[in-house]
């Protein structure tokens, strides 16, 4: 499985690193608790299950468009069967979904399962924290920020699952 993964710059980046430990000092599910280097705060543009290399080259030749400007919103909250996740959305503007139809429209319309990045569904946004609970959504959002935060997506990268590995596209 390869995701095709939009970076943010420093202050969304730390805005994001400050909910993540404030949920974890709440004793809370947080997605700071895995210290893999290649666990950081991204957007996920494209899940899909392969990617040709001529695909990659072109995501690399995408990622020459960064750096978009873009807008962290509070908290958004999604069903993930009978658990939720919780997230910070980016606010949808007319740059950031032309960004991401080119991605989608390189590599694809995604098969079912990754339904969710098609560009009539997608809701770009960084993950906080998964698998939790209705009561622990609710203790979550008492404490996590809810200030927008203006910055920029200033990177993309590709994320191999299985190799677990990472590759910066630009």
């Amino acid at each position: 499985m390869f995701s095709v993964e939009a970076l943010p710059d420093a202050g969304i980046d730390g805005s994001v690193r400050a909910d993540w430990q404030r949920l974890i000092d709440a004793a809370l599910p947080s997605a700071g608790r895995h210290p893999s280097e290649s666990n950081r705060p991204h957007v996920t543009l494209a899940v899909r299950d392969g990617l040709s290399t001529d695909a990659a080259s072109e995501l690399a030749r995408l990622g020459s468009a960064l750096p978009l400007e873009c807008r962290l919103g509070g908290a958004v909250v999604f069903a993930a069967g009978e658990r939720f996740v919780l997230a910070r959305p980016l606010i949808m503007t007319a740059a950031l979904l032309r960004f991401h139809t080119r991605i989608v429209d390189l590599i694809g319309p995604p098969p079912a399962r990754y339904a969710v990045t098609a560009t009539d569904r997608w809701t770009p946004h960084i993950t906080l924290a998964r698998r939790m609970t209705g009561e622990q959504v609710g203790r979550a959002l008492a404490v996590v920020g809810a200030a927008a935060v203006d910055g920029e997506l200033t990177g993309l990268r590709l994320w191999d699952a299985e190799a677990k590995v990472v590759t910066p596209l630009g």
